[in-house]
């Protein structure tokens, strides 16, 4: 395993999600940089507002309307501030920048260029030396897309950061995320404390988050030249008529029909994206095979791949 190290040169982006999303991924390392005297900064794109079974819980209540939701999520932007005081975080380094909920994927689709901006400007304001991010392959919608957006915010920096994947959602084994952070005993205690103060992701997820806080922190470097043209995924064909094919590259982003996407399938039957001949593929590039109906299943089945 790769330790990794800090200083006093070292200015720490982390960009979360959610709420809590900051402390579960980075609340070891946050408290590392500025302890080694570094800068920090929190960059919170939603406020966790559509969260419905925690607040159904919590407020006794089967119906969450427009109201409701902008009520929960004034109640986690309150939380994270009680959460990154326990870090040592002072409040001006929190940035939210209020997107909807389990809505980035639609915002990447939809103002992609708006998005990329958005996440530029936060580079240039505070220029970075390394961001935390989730990791490409988080199924929850808003953290594969954040990974997404951060990956192709930095695609034309002539001195881009480095970039690290935190896990979340899945399992956070060695040989995937090879980079750690261990703390000394207070800043265990402290990360549990910040956790804590998520009191509306405690009511159901407590045990989960209790133990997420007493191991130490892994990372992965995000390699934005990975991949290839080749498709993980072989669908089955019944659900043809309903999947889609979305590629996000700094040159846009394309949501076709699976049946219209341009793709090919091999002798072996691996699908692979088939980008027009003469024309390099803007790279970092990434593609999501999706679903076009609507669940209450949060977390995604397919997910992201770099291409």
């Amino acid at each position: 395993m790769q330790p990794l190290s800090v200083s006093a040169q070292t200015r720490l982006l982390v960009v979360a999600p959610h709420p809590d999303d900051e402390t579960i991924g980075c609340g070891l390392l946050v408290q590392q940089v500025l302890a080694a005297g570094g800068m920090v900064r929190l960059l919170l794109l939603t406020d966790g507002d559509n969260n419905p079974w925690p607040q159904r819980f919590i407020e006794r209540r089967l119906r969450i309307d427009d109201a409701a939701r902008k009520r929960w999520g004034v109640r986690r932007r309150a939380e994270v501030m009680h959460a990154i005081a326990q870090l040592g975080v002072p409040a001006s380094a929190l940035h939210p920048l209020g997107w909807s909920d389990m809505g980035i994927t639609n915002r990447l689709r939809d103002d992609a260029f708006g998005s990329m901006a958005a996440i530029r400007a936060q580079l240039q304001e505070f220029q970075p030396s390394v961001i935390c991010c989730p990791a490409l392959d988080d199924r929850h919608p808003d953290h594969g897309a954040a990974h997404v957006l951060c990956s192709l915010a930095l695609s034309d920096m002539p001195s881009a950061p480095t970039l690290l994947a935190y896990p979340v959602h899945g399992e956070a084994n060695t040989e995937r995320y090879p980079i750690l952070v261990e703390a000394a005993a207070d800043q265990q205690q402290r990360k549990s404390r910040a956790l804590e103060e998520n009191q509306t992701q405690m009511a159901l997820s407590g045990r989960r988050m209790r133990r997420l806080a007493l191991g130490p922190e892994r990372y992965m470097a995000a390699d934005t030249a990975a991949g290839d043209l080749r498709l993980p995924w072989r669908p089955p064909s019944a659900l043809g008529r309903w999947l889609r094919l979305m590629v996000a590259t700094p040159a846009g982003v394309q949501d076709w029909r699976w049946i219209d996407a341009p793709i090919a399938r091999d002798p072996d039957g691996t699908y692979r994206f088939t980008w027009p001949s003469g024309h390099p593929l803007p790279k970092p590039a990434f593609a999501k095979l999706h679903l076009d109906w609507p669940t209450p299943w949060i977390f995604d089945h397919w997910g992201w791949h770099a291409l």
